[in-house]
């Protein structure tokens, strides 16, 4: 799926001309964390022979970043560092946040059926298609099942039922959630506020809302998603990402109800162990997070993944996020595997 709107802020994941060499030297930073991610990384991107790629680590309770690794192409085959991490596309992680404000109406539940039919739905004559769509889509499925297969159809009809005729409201909530946050973070220079099409823009239409609530429609950069889903492991309290040894800041003292956010995380630890997560399933640990792809231009792929664990006792929050030219893509495989990897070291190195 495509939008023309934000192809190219998006696409220049490719290409990295900011250098912040600063930002990895500055206290907060393992730099032994920093090492094994960073070669983690590469390998990946070696071996699916992607444009660039971020990994980013932080602390859930403190906000600190413990790792800010970036890499980019530097020919066929070596990768040099890139710290532009102030670079916003469309989001394939979106259908969590789209859930949680749905969850807040008090319309939806976990539990609800949806039927996301034969994977192909048409909407004012556009058509929104699961991954699955050539091979039959899904059918009848809980609300649950369908953010740990990524349909984003059953996100959409989900929305239908939620917020029917009133799609502001569900930017009201999104407001209220801080979600897009932060628009600055000291030590990584040039973020920009998320930017959203709304019902207020000119180029709002029938069909936005299906394509805003999948992750299009926007930009919106891999630390202010990480600053998100950290806001979900720690139990709804946003804090600021943090690149110094200081106190946490905090943005927003509860984005959403706790019953909201606790369904939340049942749902992204039911994808590790039951959806398209799996490739980040780690037996000594409880992980909990969502793969995600997201189509640019050119046949440019945004493949990632965001999680956190211990699933029962959040430590960090990470988020993988690829830049690929070309099929094959997959946010589980890819930048699911490197989350998988990080977690072991994590884990084996007993930094938590």
């Amino acid at each position: 799926m495509k939008t023309n709107l934000f192809i190219i802020a998006a696409i220049s994941l490719a290409s990295c001309h900011t250098k912040q060499q600063e930002a990895i030297l500055h206290a907060s930073i393992d730099s032994t964390l920093q090492v094994k991610a960073t070669s983690i990384l590469e390998s990946k991107l070696s071996e699916i022979n992607a444009q660039s790629g971020q990994v980013i680590i932080m602390e859930v309770q403190t906000g600190q970043i413990k790792a800010l690794v970036g890499l980019e192409r530097k020919d066929s085959v070596n990768y040099q560092p890139c710290e532009n991490f102030s670079i916003q596309s469309p989001t394939g992680l979106m259908h969590p946040v789209s859930l949680l404000a749905a969850l807040e109406t008090g319309k939806v539940n976990l539990s609800d059926k949806v039927d996301v039919g034969n994977g192909i739905y048409s909407i004012y004559g556009k058509e929104l298609k699961d991954h699955n769509w050539q091979r039959g889509g899904y059918g009848e499925i809980t609300v649950e099942q369908g953010l740990a297969c990524s349909s984003n159809i059953a996100t959409y009809k989900t929305m239908e039922e939620a917020f029917s005729n009133n799609s502001q409201s569900y930017f009201d909530l999104l407001a209220k959630m801080s979600y897009g946050k932060p628009d600055s973070i000291i030590g990584i220079s040039n973020l920009q506020s998320a930017h959203f099409i709304t019902p207020k823009d000119k180029s709002w239409d029938n069909t936005s809302l299906a394509w805003f609530s999948i992750g299009y429609n926007q930009l919106i950069a891999p630390i202010q998603t990480l600053t998100f889903y950290n806001a979900i492991a720690n139990n709804g309290k946003m804090v600021q990402p943090i690149l110094f040894n200081d106190s946490a800041v905090v943005i927003n003292p509860q984005i959403a109800s706790k019953s909201s956010i606790e369904s939340l995380k049942r749902a992204l630890s039911y994808n590790i162990t039951d959806g398209l997560g799996k490739a980040a399933y780690f037996d000594k640990v409880n992980i909990a997070g969502i793969q995600g792809t997201a189509q640019l231009e050119n046949e440019s792929y945004i493949v990632e993944f965001c999680g956190y664990f211990p699933a029962e006792n959040p430590q960090y929050t990470i988020i993988v996020s690829i830049n690929k030219i070309g099929l094959p893509v997959s946010g589980g495989l890819m930048a699911g595997d490197v989350f998988r990897l990080i977690v072991e070291y994590i884990n084996y190195s007993h930094k938590y």
